[in-house]
Parts: C-alpha cells; structure tokens; sequence
C-alpha cells in the first residue's frame, strides 16, 4: 500500500511576473508504507521545495498530494498545522530545541499542544528513551548536552506522535561524520520497526542507508536508484556515480 502519492505537482514562483521560477516541473512519485527515502540534488533543484509541499508547508501550483489517501495539498493553512502535529514528524538540520525547556519537555512539546494526558506522555517516551539511548541526559537542557546528542532529542520529539511519515531535513548536516553515523544507525533502527521517512540530503553517505534514492534536477525527477540486493558500500558508489553525472550534466 502507498502511504504517499505524489501527483504531477508542480511549483512556481513568482508566476505573474514576466521571470517565473519553476521550481518543480510535473514530479510524480509514491511512497509505500515502510519506505525509507532519500531526495538528492543540486542546490536549487527544488528538494527542499518538494519536502515542503510533502510538509504541507507550502502549495504546489498544481498537482496532488495524497497521504493515506487525503489530498493534503487542499488543506487551509489551520488545517494544515493541525495536520502536520497529528500525521508528520520532522528532523532538521539545526535540531530546533527550545533551551529553555529540558530535553524531556522539548520531546513532551507537540504532545501538550494537542492536550495529550501526561499519563500518555510518560507512556510513549519511555520506549524513546530506551531506544535512542538519552537516558542520561533526558532531563538536562539542550545547552548541556553535545549536538548529537541533541539530534537525538529531536529524533524523539518527532517520534512520540507516532507520526505516520517522518520527514528528515539534512538530518546530519551539522554533526561530524562519527556522529553521523550514530544518528543514521537510528534512523535504519526506526524504519525497521516499520517508520516511512523520507529525507532530504547532499550526503550520499546518508542516502546510502536508505532503500532507494530520488535524484532531482531542474524541478524535474532525473533518476531514482534501488538498493535492492547491493552491499551499503556498492549502494553508495551507484549515488556518488549518479550524481557525478547529474553534476555534470549528463542525461
């Protein structure tokens, strides 16, 4: 079953001026259930446009996009913050902690704006805690702990909703490369206990612990790339090849 699709969307800016920006060009594609996904390109290749549009933070100018089978690209801009605590999970690049609250309370922040009981709360960060290993440092502040251990923190703010699609925003961008590694073994973790996510990277050492990699160019989907039955060192060759020729124009 198709958790997403992603239908001939297209993105433009500026369209009344005499210099429209296509920033997305008829992008068709699906997600099934229990994929993990990563989104490649250039700078300015529309990635970060189509996970906004994923995001319901922005509209195409055209298309659909359909998550469990509701065309969220028509919701008004109420409907869809709601959406988006409900149904979406998000990592990005900065990690986004409030320093003001403790680590537990910046997991707790999208469940207490829903209302969820605190008996709720304590019940699904539990398994987090275990998982993400952030026992030790759960009840300090952002400020004190190291950025990968802040990712992690971000990692469980974004799980406890139980999100149905768990969007990933240059999840490594700002950690080193050891680090890098701990946050994508967590990810991996994740989706095998059955979390869709799909992820926006430049790192093809990121994309390589995916299952397939979308490659954009142009607003338009040039290529997409299968792990399948290949070891994660083939699989990351056959990203770096891919994007070697997309870099260098290639068809």
């Amino acid at each position: 079953m198709n958790l997403l699709e992603i239908k001939r969307v297209q993105r433009t800016y500026h369209a009344t001026s005499s210099h429209p920006v296509h920033a997305l060009k008829d992008i068709t594609f699906s997600v099934p259930q229990g994929e993990y996904l990563a989104i490649m390109g250039e700078s300015g290749a529309g990635k970060s446009t189509l996970l906004n549009i994923i995001a319901t933070l922005e509209k195409p100018t055209a298309g659909q996009v359909m998550l469990s089978g509701r065309d969220v690209s028509q919701l008004g801009k109420d409907q869809a913050a709601k959406y988006r605590r409900q149904h979406l999970g998000f990592v990005f690049q900065h990690f986004n902690l409030l320093d003001s609250l403790s680590n537990r309370d910046n997991i707790y922040l999208p469940l207490v704006l829903t209302k969820t009981p605190v008996e709720e709360m304590e019940k699904r960060l539990a398994p987090l805690v275990k998982a993400l290993g952030i026992d030790k440092i759960i009840d300090r502040y952002p400020s004190e702990i190291s950025g990968g251990q802040q990712q992690r923190i971000a990692i469980a703010r974004a799980l406890i909703t139980h999100p149905e699609l768990l969007l990933a925003d240059e999840p490594t961008g700002a950690l080193d490369s050891n680090t890098s590694k701990e946050i994508l073994n967590l990810f991996d973790m994740v989706n095998q206990q059955g979390q869709s996510i799909i992820m926006v990277t430049h790192s093809t050492a990121a994309a390589s612990y995916t299952k397939r990699v979308l490659f954009i160019k142009d607003g338009r989907i040039y290529h997409e790339l299968y792990r399948g039955q290949m070891s994660q060192q083939e699989y990351q060759q056959k990203i770096s090849d891919t994007m070697m020729t997309l870099t260098n124009g290639g068809e």
